[in-house]
């Protein structure tokens, strides 16, 4: 019996020009860590029996962990479509959008539209696939947000739409 697993459905190509900048940094980033670990792993392979030499079993883990994000980083950057200007109308939630929500119990949340590739729920941003934010598109203020997920289902009303 095999464990095949359908693959991912592709992400959406937007992200925002702070979050184009920091993968760009992160690639020459990992460009120099990696030429440090190369070195690290030469002398380490210098030293001997590389069966139980853990110098060299960690650092071949470590650059086979660098290299998978590089390439990763090199096939998705081209790919992108940073989004520089926000839209026409303003009135309506689109990506790039801080949006106010208010749920039934009076309790407010802020999110910011971003790409998949820059989002991070602690700080408010998420990501244009997530559940919520395809809810929020093309709402306007005073529109009823449902979200429905496998346990439970909530209902946001939009408070304010905000674009930087």
């Amino acid at each position: 019996m095999t464990r095949y697993r359908p693959p991912q459905p592709k992400s959406s190509p937007y992200i925002t020009p702070a979050g184009y900048l920091k993968l760009q940094q992160e690639l020459k980033a990992l460009w120099r860590r990696r030429a440090d670990v190369t070195r690290a792993l030469t002398a380490a392979a210098a030293e001997g029996d590389r069966s139980e030499n853990a110098e060299y079993i960690y650092r071949k883990k470590e650059l086979r962990g660098i290299d998978r994000r590089i390439r990763y980083l090199q096939k998705r950057l081209p790919e992108l479509n940073v989004v520089r200007q926000p839209p026409t109308d303003q009135q309506r939630i689109f990506f790039g959008a801080t949006v106010t929500l208010e749920s039934a119990s009076g309790e407010e949340l802020s999110y910011r539209i971003v790409g998949p590739d820059e989002f991070d729920a602690g700080s408010g941003r998420i990501s244009i696939d997530a559940p919520l934010a395809r809810a929020m598109l093309k709402k306007t203020l005073d529109d009823e947000v449902k979200v429905r997920s496998a346990d439970n289902h909530a209902c946001y009303y939009v408070v304010a739409i905000d674009y930087l």
